[in-house]
This record gives C-alpha cells, sequence and structure tokens, in this order.
C-alpha cells in the first residue's frame, strides 16, 4: 500500500512557476497545485510502498533549486 503525503514549498521570489516546472518534469506528483499564504505550491505524491519516505522525498526533492522551505503532511487510513 502506498503512503499519500502533501507537501507544501516555499519557492524563492519569482521562481515558482520555474520551480513548478522542475517538478512536473521528475513526474513523482499525483497532483501539483500554485497556493496562496505562507507557501507556493502544495503537491500530492504518493510514496512507493517499501521506500522509507524521508529518503524519498530527499532524494527527489533536494536537487530542485529555489525551494526555500517545505512542509510535510502525512496521511493515515482513518475510515
Amino acid at each position: 500500500m502506498t503512503t499519500c503525503v502533501f507537501i507544501q514549498i516555499r519557492c524563492k521570489p519569482g521562481t515558482t512557476y520555474r520551480v513548478a516546472e522542475d517538478i512536473a518534469l521528475k513526474e513523482i506528483h499525483s497532483e501539483l497545485h500554485s497556493t496562496s499564504g505562507d507557501y507556493d505550491l502544495l503537491m500530492k505524491l504518493y510514496i512507493p510502498e517499501g521506500e522509507d519516505v524521508g529518503k524519498f522525498i530527499n532524494s527527489h526533492m533536494l536537487d530542485i533549486p529555489n525551494i526555500e522551505r517545505t512542509l510535510t503532511t502525512l496521511t493515515f487510513k482513518a475510515f
């Protein structure tokens, strides 16, 4: 069973579209949205079964330039 996570991404000023394009090219996300507020982008992705969540995110996100900060929210099957 895959793990669904949401990652909020704050970009350096003026780079949001570039960051979104870099994420899109990696084809790791299920959804990617522009948002208002403290973060610029909201990405939904599914971590493959057996993968470590932190390692998966770091290995796919750390090489994307112009990301200032992220906030990851894990989901759990509750119902």
